[in-house]
């Protein structure tokens, strides 16, 4: 009879083979994983090569390798345990396999979400305060900002090795992540719980610009009409293409709702379990494996939700607005006033790019 591991948990993390599970569910997410990312992948290359890259375009391809990345770095060491039948810990002399898988879902999954902070509060500033952006914003602050991510959620994704917080196998022997169960380890549950935090704020931060922008969106929209509705626009006046901003607004609601439907789980098993005086496992391993699943589901919710699918959408609605209203390629204008006048040229200009 196959050993029924939410009511025996403590065996799981020194199990040494596998005695349940099947390979058919890790193969298809990895497959389906790999590929949605690399046809992701080409599609933003394709898009660079018309159109020229932009901060938005920049932080958005580190976000799709991201998640190819996360992918490629744990699946195969999944596949490899069910095909040779031996846990993650068994793999190596002293866990190092299973060291290494944990890090990487901590690293990868809070990499992915910094990411996707990021994103949103550079369309927030960008909707928000335009001028202050075309300023102070470009492509070398994206890499500046991305290389900063890395190393801060390296560094703190390793300190486990250090010996703060600690990295175990869970059932059915084919995960490791982050101890959510140190019981007396004070150090450890710090730990866990400025994980879980990070993950928290990050959240609420990427919502929370993102309805910024919404209620920035619907500013500029009313705008739009109230100077339409005085007569001919002034010329000289800088353009902004709102469909194109409702555009990236889609995308990242999607990817932002797809995040937290996938982190939520462990973010709340982490917190759970920092009051707990005893092990309880039932709730771990569908928590990791939704964890898992952003990776898998990101760069779909990309292909689905990119710019020439949504405007095909848009054009088959049977009630979509009239003209006059919100609809693809309408230009918006925004009357500069004398405190964010600036000199003519790229510095007016490039919000078409984004």
């Amino acid at each position: 009879m196959a050993l029924n591991y939410s009511s025996d948990p403590n065996k799981c993390n020194e199990r040494r083979t596998l005695e349940t599970g099947s390979p058919m569910m890790s193969a298809v997410m990895f497959s389906t994983g790999a590929a949605g990312n690399i046809i992701a992948l080409v599609l933003l290359d394709l898009r660079r090569r018309r159109r020229g890259s932009s901060l938005f375009q920049i932080l958005l391809t580190a976000l799709v390798v991201t998640d190819l990345l996360g992918t490629v770095s744990v699946s195969p060491i999944v596949l490899a345990s069910y095909a040779w039948n031996r846990t993650l810990v068994s793999m190596s002399s002293g866990d190092e396999v299973c060291k290494y898988f944990g890090f990487s879902m901590a690293f990868f999954s809070l990499s992915t979400l910094s990411v996707l902070c990021a994103m949103a509060i550079e369309r927030c500033v960008s909707i928000g305060s335009p001028y202050f952006y075309e300023r102070h914003f470009n492509k070398h602050c994206g890499h500046i900002a991305l290389a900063l991510i890395y190393v801060a959620c390296f560094l703190f994704c390793v300190s486990p090795f250090a010996g703060y917080g600690s990295y175990v196998q869970y059932c059915p022997g084919t995960w490791c992540f982050l101890n959510m169960h140190p019981l007396s380890d004070r150090a450890a549950k710090v730990y866990n719980g400025l994980y879980a935090s990070f993950m928290l704020i990050m959240i609420s931060v990427t919502v929370g610009c993102n309805v910024t922008v919404m209620y920035c969106l619907v500013k500029m929209h009313r705008r739009h009409n109230a100077q339409r509705n005085r007569g001919p626009q002034q010329t000289g006046i800088r353009r902004r293409s709102l469909s194109e901003e409702v555009e990236h607004l889609l995308l990242m609601s999607f990817i932002t709702v797809v995040f937290i439907l996938c982190s939520s789980p462990i973010v709340l098993r982490v917190y759970i379990n920092l009051g707990r005086m005893e092990e309880y496992h039932a709730g771990d391993l569908p928590a990791l494996r939704l964890l898992s699943l952003n990776s898998i589901i990101n760069p779909w919710v990309f292909i689905i939700l990119r710019p020439s699918v949504q405007r095909f959408i848009w054009r088959k609605l049977p009630c979509r607005p009239h003209k006059s209203k919100l609809s693809p390629g309408m230009a918006l204008t925004v009357q500069p006033t004398a405190a964010t006048k600036g000199p003519p040229g790229p510095l007016l200009n490039q919000a078409g790019d984004r």
